[in-house]
């Protein structure tokens, strides 16, 4: 290949990274981001750059196979959990999409679902994943054995109305987004309620469902304010420190932002749901890179 040619198909963008309406979106400690490509039923993997590097899954209810996936969280030893909705499961893969393992089906037992939409792990390795139509949190180990749910169909404190986002911090706690309550709920591992903030507006610490929720090193939360086509960010007790986005499909822009994500370096990854697109911003909201467009 003559050496010009080479350094202009070098400098090209990368249109590997299609997505169509993407939702749960999550980063390993190598630096990988993961991306619930939701209609296309797949998994997309890319490094923090936005260069693809895997992608897995189609629609169908086999292993390895998805519906509609929506949250995915990645645990401390390497292995990626999607809450594979229309399925009402969790599918467990090696980071490489390599089928480990699977558990749940439709119902409201223990161990079963109704729509599944967040994952998320602890240090420990305990997995907890939001139940939207029966209201309530389940925790698992990494294997899937059940220990323990919480959470009714309701707006007191402790109850939940279709909770989408769950994150874990370092410090041991739950945040949910009580999405049709438009408030984050904070619990303790064991489900035990400690403190709540939000309601429905547009005004800080407010929200219109919000949906994706992520806590960095530091343990300030993020959270996709999904109808108000933004990202907050609070302290862990729910002060409000910061705000960006706004509905447009420009940078910095939002239509819809379902998931949040951040990495060990602070770096915040959003995806833009209705522009098919993952953006990526600095911990103070300033706007770094974006990637992706509709397959």
């Amino acid at each position: 290949m003559p050496q010009q040619i080479f350094f202009y198909l070098m400098k090209l963008p990368s249109f590997a990274m299609r997505f169509e309406f993407p939702k749960g979106i999550a980063v390993d400690a190598s630096g990988y981001v993961y991306v619930a490509d939701d209609a296309k039923h797949r998994i997309q993997k890319s490094d923090t750059n936005g260069n693809f590097r895997k992608e897995w899954g189609e629609e169908g209810s086999d292993k390895a196979e998805f519906k509609f996936p929506k949250g995915v969280a990645v645990d401390a030893s390497g292995y990626l959990y999607v809450a594979d909705d229309g399925n009402c499961r969790v599918q467990k893969f090696d980071t490489n999409g390599n089928f480990i393992s699977e558990w749940g089906r439709k119902g409201s037992d223990k161990a079963e679902f109704k729509f599944p939409k967040g994952v998320a792990v602890d240090a420990s390795g305990f997995v907890y994943v939001t139940d939207d139509e029966n209201h309530r949190v389940q925790k698992f180990d990494t294997n899937g054995n059940f220990i323990s749910e919480w959470g009714s169909e309701g707006s007191r404190v402790g109850q939940l109305k279709h909770p989408y986002g769950i994150a874990v911090g370092s410090a041991g706690y739950v945040y949910i987004a009580d999405d049709a309550n438009h408030r984050v709920q904070k619990f303790d591992t064991n489900g035990n309620f400690i403190s709540e903030w939000g309601r429905k507006g547009s005004d800080k610490a407010e929200f219109k469902f919000p949906k994706g929720v992520a806590v960095d090193d530091l343990g300030h939360l993020y959270v996709a304010d999904d109808g108000n086509c933004r990202v907050q960010k609070f302290d862990t007790n729910g002060n409000f420190i910061s705000e960006w986005g706004r509905k447009g499909s420009d940078k910095a822009e939002f239509k819809f932002p379902k998931g949040v994500a951040v990495d060990a370096s602070g770096f915040v990854y959003v995806t833009d749901d209705e522009n098919h697109r993952v953006q990526k911003f600095d911990t103070n909201g300033n706007f770094i890179s974006e990637w992706g467009k509709r397959d």
